[in-house]
């Protein structure tokens, strides 16, 4: 049976309530009796015996919250660098002034404004030479400096002279950005378009041709072939606007 200690072990015994009834129990000299405390008995004729006590229930431990989440300390790096800005664009580039270089000189044939039409080859067997064909762009396209070059074009239009079937005019670069006093100098060499009598056509040049031109390295294209056919006449500025324009496609990362 179970009582409930009233009173602490005195003498050996102590009172308990058994079924609402308070007795008096004896008690072992080994068992630790409080006021309260929970008790096993056994009963013996009209003698009450505290057999055990029954140990209170264990106080339950409130479990340990984690940590609250914290931000890794500052371990004072710089911020990362923002990333580049790349612009892109077209620089659009009319000549200066178109020419042509014959034997010897430049010729002129009553056109002093900077705007003679361009040929390439000898007419017939000429004894005045073979032609060299000019256009010259000045510092324009060097204001790109820096820039990549990602597309170059030129517009060219072939007129009356030679026969009329489709004929390639041999393009060249040239170091000049103005016409000089002397020759042309030539360099790299690339075949045009193939043209009849008044076509024109936009021409994308070498990507390296328009990246010399932004360089600086390279100021001019030329027509010009190593022998006197085909003979060909190429629209300078005086007889077409938009003769030899130069067009720059370009990208720039800063």
């Amino acid at each position: 049976m179970r009582g409930i200690a009233q009173t602490a072990v005195v003498s050996g015994a102590c009172l308990v309530t058994v079924g609402g009834i308070t007795v008096t129990a004896r008690v072992a000299s080994s068992a630790v009796v409080t006021a309260g405390s929970i008790l096993l008995m056994a009963r013996l004729g009209s003698l009450y015996y505290v057999t055990n006590v029954v140990p209170p229930a264990p106080t339950a431990t409130p479990a340990t919250p984690p940590p609250p989440d914290t931000p890794p300390p500052d371990t004072g790096d710089a911020a990362p660098p923002p990333k580049p800005v790349t612009r892109t664009g077209t620089l659009t580039c009319v000549p200066t002034s178109t020419a042509c270089y014959r034997g010897g000189s430049w010729r002129s044939d009553g056109d002093p404004t900077n705007s003679f039409d361009l040929y390439q080859g000898r007419y017939g067997g000429s004894s005045y030479g073979r032609n060299t064909g000019c256009a010259f762009y000045g510092s324009k396209p060097h204001t790109l400096n820096g820039a990549t070059c990602t597309k170059a074009t030129v517009k060219l239009k072939r007129l009356s002279a030679g026969d009329f079937s489709g004929r390639s005019v041999t393009l060249r670069l040239v170091s000049q950005t103005s016409r000089p006093g002397g020759s042309p100098t030539l360099n790299e060499s690339t075949s045009g378009p193939s043209l009849k009598i008044n076509d024109s056509a936009t021409f994308t040049l070498p990507t390296s041709w328009g990246q010399a031109l932004i360089d600086g390295s390279r100021g001019g294209i030329a027509i010009n072939v190593g022998s006197d056919d085909p003979y060909i006449h190429l629209a300078g500025r005086g007889s077409w606007s938009a003769a030899m324009t130069l067009s720059l496609s370009w990208r720039r990362t800063s």
